[in-house]
C-alpha cells in the first residue's frame, strides 16, 4: 500500500483514475514542466505564474474537468496568484515552439513506461521504426476577439502537424502553426529534422513532394506516400500481377521521380484499384515508396497506407474524448496551446491501453475498450480522488523509478472492470431511407408528433383486425 487507506479504496473501485494519476505525475513533474519553459521559451517569463500551473489549468480544461478557462481558473484560484486577465494574456503570448516541446517531453516519459510494460502494439514492419503524419486543423472559435466579430465566416485559430507512432499508439511530435490557411507542404521543412535512418514515414499525398522524398531517403529512411498528381514520375516498365486484396487489386511498376525534368530518385508505384471509392469519388490509389521489394511486398505498401486512418482515430478520440479544440480561445496562440495539452493527455490514455493490452492482450483491448469511456472514468472519478488525496500525495509516482510505476501499473489494469469501458456495439445499416419533410413552421412540437405517431399506430392496427 503506497499512500494508505483511501488510496487503497480508489484503486478498488476506479484503477484507470489512480493509473491515469500515478502516470501524469511520472509524466508531469512541475520541476521537470518549468525547467523545460525556462530552455525553451525565448520571451516568456514564469516570476509569478508557473508554467506548470498553466499546464493544469488548461488540462481541467481538455479533460472535461472544467467547461472552459474561466472555470478552471475559479478551480485553482489559491494556486495562481494573478489575475484571469493575465491568465489569458499568458495563454496568448505562449510560444508555439514550447508547445511543441511539452508534446515531445511527455510522449518520452510515457513512451518509457510503453516499453516497461511490454504493452506496444505488433509493429506494422519488424525491423523498422514506422510513422504516421498528417495535419489537422482547428475548428472555428467564438468571435470572441474584436477582429473576428461581422465575420460570417467562423475564424480559424491555427492547424498542426501529427507524428503518430502506430506501435506504442502515441502522437509523439507536433508542429503547430498559427495560420490556418497555410499549406501543409509549407511545414515540410519542419519534418524532415525529425526523420532518422530507419523510418518509414507514412503520410498523405499533401506530403509528397520530390524535395520532402529525396530528403527522406537521404536520411537512409523510407516513405509510403499517396502519389500527388503534381508530382511526376517515369514508368520503368508495365505494371506486374495483379494480387486482389480485401480492399482491392494490388500491382506495382518502378519509376523515377523527376524534378524540374530531372530523375532524382528511384522509387516503387503500388496502384489499388479499390473495390469501394474514396470520399472523394476515386477509385485507384497510387502509392509512392522506396522500401525495397524483399521487406514489404505492394500488398503490404497497400495495407499501410490505407493504415493511416490510425492518426485520423487519435484526432476523433481528442475530439470527442479530449476538448482538444477550446471554441473560446480565439488567440492562435492559445488554441494550439490547448490543443498540445490534449496531446498531452492522450499519450497518458495510451499508457493506461498500454497497460491493459500488457494484461488483456492487443487484440482484445483494439476490440473491446473505448477511448472515449477510458477517458469518461478519468473526467468523472479524477476530481474528487485530488480532493482525498490532494497533490502532494502523488508526488512519490513522479520520482518512482520507470520499471516500478510500470508494475503497479500492470497490477491496477488487471483489476479493471473491462466491461465499464466496453466499446458500444456497432449500429446496423438504416433499411429504409427517411423520407425529408417540407415543415410550414421552423419548430415542432414533440409531444405532438408522439400523439399523431399513437394515432396513426391505432388507425393501422385496427385495420389490420378487421
Amino acid at each position: 500500500m503506497i499512500l494508505g487507506h483511501v488510496f487503497e479504496q480508489f484503486i478498488n473501485h476506479s484503477p484507470l483514475s489512480v493509473m491515469s494519476r500515478a502516470t501524469l505525475e511520472h509524466a508531469l513533474s512541475a520541476s521537470a514542466l518549468d525547467e523545460l519553459f525556462a530552455r525553451t521559451a525565448e520571451r516568456g517569463y514564469t516570476r509569478e505564474l508557473l508554467f506548470s500551473t498553466t499546464v493544469d489549468l488548461m488540462s481541467l480544461v481538455v479533460c472535461g474537468k472544467a467547461p472552459h478557462v474561466q472555470a478552471a481558473y475559479k478551480h485553482l484560484r489559491e494556486r495562481i496568484p494573478v489575475t484571469l486577465k493575465s491568465v489569458y494574456e499568458k495563454l496568448q503570448h505562449l510560444e508555439t515552439e514550447v508547445s511543441a516541446q511539452l508534446v515531445r517531453h511527455v510522449a518520452g516519459r510515457c513512451q518509457g513506461l510503453i516499453t516497461e510494460l511490454a504493452g506496444a502494439c505488433q509493429p506494422l514492419l519488424p525491423g523498422y521504426r514506422v510513422k504516421i503524419l498528417d495535419g489537422n486543423h482547428l475548428a472555428a472559435t467564438q468571435r470572441r476577439l474584436k477582429v473576428t466579430r461581422g465575420h460570417r465566416a467562423g475564424p480559424l485559430p491555427g492547424q498542426s502537424l501529427a507524428v503518430l507512432d502506430p506501435a506504442a499508439m502515441l502522437i509523439t511530435e507536433v508542429i503547430p502553426c498559427e495560420d490556418a490557411h497555410a499549406q501543409e507542404r509549407a511545414l515540410i521543412e519542419q519534418v524532415l529534422p525529425l526523420v532518422q535512418a530507419g523510418d518509414v514515414w507514412v503520410e498523405d499525398r499533401n506530403f509528397c513532394t520530390a524535395d520532402f522524398l529525396l530528403g527522406v531517403s537521404r536520411r537512409q529512411a523510407f516513405f509510403v506516400v499517396r502519389r500527388h498528381g503534381n508530382l511526376t514520375v517515369e514508368p520503368q516498365g508495365e505494371f506486374g500481377q495483379e494480387v486482389e486484396t480485401d480492399t482491392g487489386w494490388v500491382s506495382e511498376r518502378p519509376v523515377w521521380v523527376c524534378r524540374g525534368g530531372q530523375r532524382v530518385l528511384a522509387a516503387r508505384l503500388v496502384r489499388v484499384r479499390l473495390k469501394q471509392p474514396t470520399r472523394d469519388g476515386d477509385r485507384e490509389v497510387e502509392i509512392l515508396t522506396n522500401l525495397p521489394a524483399e521487406a514489404a511486398g505492394a500488398a503490404q505498401v497497400a495495407d499501410w497506407y490505407l493504415k493511416r486512418w490510425q492518426i485520423e482515430g487519435a484526432v476523433h478520440e481528442l475530439t470527442m474524448a479530449l476538448g482538444c479544440e477550446v471554441n473560446t480561445l480565439g488567440y492562435p496562440k492559445a488554441a494550439l496551446f490547448a490543443f498540445c495539452v490534449a496531446v498531452m493527455a492522450y499519450n497518458v490514455l495510451a499508457v493506461l491501453k498500454a497497460a491493459l493490452r500488457a494484461v488483456q492482450g492487443e487484440e482484445k483491448v483494439h476490440k473491446e475498450v473505448s477511448g472515449y469511456y477510458v477517458a469518461l472514468e478519468w473526467a468523472m472519478v479524477y476530481a474528487g480522488m485530488m480532493i482525498a488525496l490532494p497533490a502532494p500525495e502523488g508526488e512519490v509516482f513522479g520520482h518512482m523509478p520507470t520499471k516500478e510505476l510500470a508494475g503497479y501499473l500492470r497490477d491496477w489494469a488487471s483489476r479493471i472492470n473491462l466491461e465499464k469501458i466496453k466499446k458500444a456495439p456497432p449500429r446496423k445499416p438504416t433499411k429504409h431511407k427517411t423520407k425529408r419533410i417540407k415543415d410550414k413552421s421552423p419548430h415542432l412540437s414533440t409531444a405532438r408528433l408522439l400523439d399523431q405517431a399513437k394515432k396513426n399506430r391505432q388507425k393501422k392496427n385496427a385495420r389490420s383486425n378487421r
